[in-house]
């Protein structure tokens, strides 16, 4: 572990910054930035409605033929 802190000794001691123009975020607000997301909204609910029995139609490809 004295390896990593002598590796960052020219800045481990540095004031964090705080901006003079933005208010910082609340603590929710921050976590909300972190918490896992579904990218495509109702994807999974759509492919169940897709696979479901009742919206497969069968062909009957001899008809198709006559």
């Amino acid at each position: 572990m004295n390896e990593n802190v002598d590796r960052y000794a020219d800045i481990i001691d540095l004031p964090h910054h705080v901006s003079e123009h933005r208010t910082p975020l609340s603590p929710e607000s921050r976590a909300a930035q972190f918490a896992p997301f579904a990218a495509l909204t109702g994807y999974e609910e759509a492919i169940a409605a897709a696979s479901s029995p009742q919206n497969h139609r069968h062909t009957d490809r001899r008809s198709m033929h006559r």
